[in-house]
């Protein structure tokens, strides 16, 4: 079945509070990576998230308060490595507590300890949880681990990382994007948010196929703008479905507007970031007037 009317934005009371708009925890950076948790946290607040929380290597605290002045840093126990360590798990486990939504991998390493730490991670996180990057390459093919979650599961990879999952190559997922999606999504249970030209968003049986977005997006960190843009609407009430189905039509839209500015050549994330309000302000004025 496929599913091709975009939801609307998430509604607003006049008289809310930044408590009434869903708090989002992520739990991203490592040392050259922390843009990406930047990124992340950013995205999740303009997509209306009333409080974000970043959970990261302790010695990056400093670095992620120059980033994201909006944000509540939450330092964690680290490797010698400068990232999160096995140690950090009860933090951010007691910190995903009070979180609607949480987003869990960019810029992440999915090797060694920190690996170990987001695979224990991913079954006990009672939040919903958007998983990218490292987290999900630390998960790999082993889908039953997603399975297991008691709360909903997105899942956010490009075709590379869709290859891990299902034991395939990126050339043979290429070949029926719709259907590696929705055969994974079936399996572990999680909203799959296949990237790419056309990004297809699938719970196994509703199929989204996006029509906005363009060449200019394949930039690093347009991927942790999308999950921070998917986690904000979850934490807002919004189905997972329907969170990822219109994150990515509007992320697909900032990247439009922007190469009506800058051309898709000279296109970085920071420019769909930047964007994000001009598309939300569109897309409301035609689906809701104004």
């Amino acid at each position: 079945m496929s599913s091709t009317k975009i939801p609307s934005l998430p509604s607003r009371k006049p008289d809310g509070h930044k408590g009434d708009f869903g708090r989002v925890l992520v739990v991203a950076g490592s040392p050259g990576m922390t843009g990406a948790g930047a990124m992340a946290c950013i995205a999740a607040l303009r997509s209306g998230a009333g409080l974000v929380a970043w959970a990261l290597p302790k010695s990056l605290l400093l670095i992620s308060e120059i980033l994201t002045v909006e944000t509540v840093g939450i330092p964690l126990p680290e490797t010698p490595l400068q990232t999160p360590s096995v140690d950090a798990r009860e933090i951010i486990l007691e910190a995903a507590i009070e979180a609607d939504a949480v987003v869990m991998g960019p810029g992440l390493p999915a090797t060694g300890e920190t690996a170990e730490l987001l695979r224990l991670l991913v079954p006990e996180m009672h939040a919903p949880l958007v998983l990218d990057a490292g987290g999900l390459t630390s998960i790999g093919a082993d889908w039953q681990t997603i399975r297991k979650r008691k709360a909903p599961t997105i899942v956010t990879p490009h075709p590379g990382e869709m290859s891990r999952l299902v034991n395939k190559s990126a050339a043979d997922i290429q070949t029926d994007r719709q259907g590696f999606a929705k055969k994974y999504a079936k399996a572990s249970g999680a909203v799959v948010v296949l990237k790419g030209a056309h990004t297809v968003v699938t719970d196994g049986e509703d199929c989204y196929v996006n029509t906005t977005g363009n060449s200019g997006m394949a930039t690093a960190g347009a991927g942790d703008i999308l999950a921070g843009m998917i986690a904000g609407f979850v934490a807002q009430h919004m189905p997972p479905f329907e969170a990822a189905q219109l994150a990515v039509y509007l992320h697909g839209l900032a990247g439009d507007l922007a190469a009506k500015v800058l051309g898709e050549h000279s296109m970085i994330a920071g420019d769909i970031l930047n964007a994000l309000p001009q598309a939300f302000l569109a897309y409301r004025q035609q689906t809701q007037g104004g």
